[in-house]
């Protein structure tokens, strides 16, 4: 019996910048901003506080999936991106807590995809694989990556490496 892992594409440049447009309130732009130029899960973005932001360093603090001592324990830095900095500053600057549910959340995501006219299902861990693909486009090393994503393993961050034959061919002829 084979197991069939489905994957999740990464949306192109042209449909992230779509879906970044579509946008039209604050918290649509906040969320999908922060989705793509972070890689949170959309569970960290729902427990994102004011005191989760360490505005000095433009970075955020962020408690993901497992650790050492159980559900939410593991630490990590993500850096922010100047787009993803101003929104959130602007959301915390009236807001101590992020006040969306995990649902809530995909329904912004689904609701902004639809309007965007994105055939493609758009979901938070769409835009987790967008961030990874470009990062990876961008030359981020892997290593740093999975640093980012908050993964244990370099082959749990592999499975986000959805990388198209084109751009494999256009990396090849770069360098040969």
């Amino acid at each position: 019996m084979a197991i069939y892992q489905y994957k999740r594409e990464p949306l192109t440049n042209a449909n992230a910048d779509r879906l970044s447009n579509a946008c039209r309130s604050g918290i649509e732009k906040v969320v999908i901003s922060t989705l793509l130029d972070t890689g949170l899960r959309v569970s960290e973005l729902a427990g994102l506080t004011k005191e989760s932001i360490l505005w000095q360093d433009r970075r955020l603090l962020v408690y993901g999936k497992g650790g050492p001592f159980g559900k939410k324990t593991k630490r990590r830095i993500v850096p922010l991106t100047e787009r993803a900095f101003t929104v959130l500053s602007n959301y915390f600057s009236l807001n101590d807590t992020f006040g969306y549910t995990a649902r809530g959340i995909q329904k912004i995501v689904r609701r902004v995809s639809n309007r965007a006219g994105i055939t493609q299902k758009v979901s938070p861990h769409v835009l987790r694989h967008t961030f990874a693909a470009a990062c990876v486009k961008k030359g981020l090393s892997t290593r740093y990556l999975q640093m980012f994503l908050g993964h244990d393993h370099l082959a749990t961050t592999e499975i986000y490496l959805n990388v198209s034959p084109e751009d494999a061919c256009a990396e090849f002829k770069k360098r040969f």
